[in-house]
């Protein structure tokens, strides 16, 4: 029986899983629409999740209560901490996984989620009227009335796939695109563009000469993604391996360049500069005659194996000659080649924080549709999105996050208040407080903020509270505990490091870089007590965080310090307040840039690229601040 929705959710892709998921546990009658109900949540490129900034993410997604972190968890062939060599700000999880495990445990998730339905199908239309969304209309000719539509198509908006001059329309290999929305939103004033990825060969690891390549296994520790300390996976863990590219598989490469979509004009839409294509590369970095390369394993017990590093457009003979002249892959065969996609995306000055757009309301995009890449940045997009759509249905607040508190809260800014010219990733390198937005810590930072939205039930606030009054304990009694020098001395003296001379507080030694609690328990006896008290799940976890905490207070206060004066700013609402066109004391530029994106504060507006601070101090002294 066909009724209408308070949510309806376009395409269950990575933001799409997150975004009903999140809108039906609160308590909205949620739709979600997919195209293939055996594709949700399919891992379109590698599979894995997490990396460099990535991973923090998926943390912060777990601890506000989405699924990415369990699920991962669950469906985990290896892990690893990378960035361990520095310091914690950018220590980043990333979890190689089985990838249809991954999809099979999120349909699960969502087929048993109460007000949750799913209806197989592509949507070709949005009905609106008055500016206002109030459902959407079908392939198969169904209208679906909604208080709120969450636009998650990712990369299937007109979707163009490419393998040298070989073109195919469809959203990803073997699914077809899907056609009509972008060209009604443009029609009703949204701006558009055509972005660019590309994802690597898949090989047959009975093909693979081992001998030739080095093995990469992963960590075995107490780490993983879902604060909850009893998710983790029952599958058997595998290694990668890494090899490398030489001079006459670039030569081979090279002599196909006429036919690589990305330089006879065929493509004509920009692509990520991070993660550039094989082709790419060789041009680039002309110089080079080697690239590192990860074969990594894409599920438990198949023999299909992703060749990391190797995206490519090029004609399927191309990639196969040049992997041949790999020592490891001299005998290599291929499931399939890589392939380039180029999609619509939206320019995403367009929204609001909330995700919401400013042409219609309630509608609201999140994933690449936004100009993001990434199945994790397209989760916390989506995750924002849900809440935000459920909290418009029933008359509450919107919801957000500050740059100082996520992320997600930087990954938004940065797409409403800046836009995209390329496919957007998260980087360390964007969060200006990244000393504060740590992965250890994202449950302490976030789960209250989780309990105040309602997706954090009674169990994962509790083991938030106890895990939070575990660390103060720990560092409660470093700071008093008096250590003499007898207990630590001969430890010292034998690792060359400078005794005590007279007692000097446990907080004291703790702060030595070459110090650390876990050794300090062997010496101190009251110390070893204390932490053997601890719930031993999450005994490891618990140290780790107060020693951070520890070690990196005067980093964190610090930070603290200027976050809370930058936020100032953000406290000052300018949306409405100002007539921009008559603002003659500010550049050219800067006036359109603020009437464009119409910043909802001050801070928001300072950090509009073009927009000066001797703009804002206009803008504060015309506020009267």
């Amino acid at each position: 029986m066909i009724k209408d929705y308070d949510v309806i959710v376009i395409g269950a892709g990575h933001a799409g899983c997150e975004a009903a998921h999140a809108a039906a546990r609160l308590g909205s009658c949620t739709l979600l629409i997919t195209i293939d109900m055996n594709k949700i949540a399919q891992m379109s490129c590698n599979p894995a999740v997490g990396g460099i900034a990535k991973g923090q993410i998926v943390r912060e997604i777990d601890a506000l209560g989405g699924m990415m972190g369990i699920i991962t968890d669950r469906s985990t062939i290896q892990f690893r901490m990378l960035n361990r060599s520095k310091g914690p700000a950018v220590w980043s999880p990333r979890a190689q996984t089985d990838r249809a495990y991954f999809s099979a445990q999120w349909r699960h998730v969502l087929e048993n989620t109460p007000n949750l339905y799913i209806w197989q199908d592509s949507v070709n239309q949005l009905v609106i009227n008055d500016d206002r969304v109030e459902g959407v209309k079908t392939q198969l000719g169904v209208t679906f009335g909604a208080k709120t539509v969450i636009l998650t198509a990712g990369t299937f908006l007109n979707g163009l796939m490419h393998v040298g001059r070989a073109q195919m329309q469809g959203g990803r290999v073997a699914e077809p695109a899907a056609h009509g929305i972008t060209e009604q939103l443009v029609a009703s004033g949204f701006e558009t563009g055509r972005m660019k990825t590309g994802t690597p060969v898949r090989i047959d690891g009975r093909s693979i000469d081992y001998s030739q390549a080095t093995i990469q296994e992963g960590d075995h520790d107490f780490h993983h993604f879902s604060f909850l300390p009893d998710v983790h996976s029952s599958l058997k863990q595998r290694p990668c391996w890494i090899v490398y590219t030489n001079a006459e598989a670039h030569e081979v490469l090279r002599a196909s360049l006429g036919d690589s979509p990305l330089y006879n004009g065929q493509i004509q839409s920009v692509g990520p500069r991070y993660c550039p294509s094989i082709e790419t590369k060789i041009v680039t970095f002309a110089d080079r005659d080697s690239h590192q390369l990860f074969i990594e394993p894409e599920g438990e017990t198949t023999h299909e194996m992703y060749l990391n590093g190797f995206s490519s457009s090029l004609p399927w003979e191309a990639q196969l000659g040049a992997l041949q002249k790999i020592p490891a892959l001299r005998n290599v065969q291929l499931y399939r080649p890589g392939y380039a996609i180029e999609y619509d995306y939206f320019d995403p000055t367009q929204l609001h924080h909330t995700l919401e757009t400013k042409l219609v309301k309630n509608l609201y995009f999140a994933g690449q549709v936004n100009g993001t890449t990434g199945y994790e940045e397209a989760a916390g997009q989506g995750l924002v999105a849900g809440v935000n759509a459920h909290r418009a249905v029933v008359g509450e607040d919107p919801f957000t996050l500050a740059r100082d508190e996520a992320y997600i809260g930087v990954l938004i800014d940065d797409l409403v208040t800046k836009g995209v010219d390329e496919p957007y990733r998260m980087f360390t390198s964007r969060a200006e407080h990244r000393i504060l937005l740590r992965q250890d810590d994202a449950d302490l930072r976030l789960t209250p903020v989780g309990r105040e939205i309602g997706l954090v039930d009674d169990r994962r606030y509790e083991l938030m509270l106890a895990k939070k009054r575990a660390i103060d304990d720990i560092i409660d009694f470093a700071r008093t505990y008096s250590v003499k020098p007898e207990l630590v001395n001969p430890y010292l003296e034998r690792n060359g490091l400078s005794i005590l001379r007279q007692p000097v507080k446990l907080y004291d030694l703790i702060l030595r870089p070459q110090l650390d609690i876990s050794t300090l328990c062997d010496l101190i006896a009251d110390l070893k007590e204390l932490v053997g008290g601890l719930e031993m799940s999450r005994k490891q976890e618990i140290i780790e965080a107060a020693e951070i905490k520890i070690k990196y207070s005067g980093y964190i206060e610090r930070e603290q310090l200027v976050a809370s004066r930058m936020s100032r700013l953000d406290n000052v609402t300018l949306k409405g307040k100002l007539d921009y066109d008559s603002l003659t004391q500010v550049s050219i530029e800067a006036r359109q840039k603020l009437k464009r994106i119409n910043p909802e504060t001050v801070g928001q507006a300072s950090r509009i690229p073009g927009i000066s601070p001797s703009d804002i101090n206009v803008i504060l002294l015309l506020l009267g601040r």
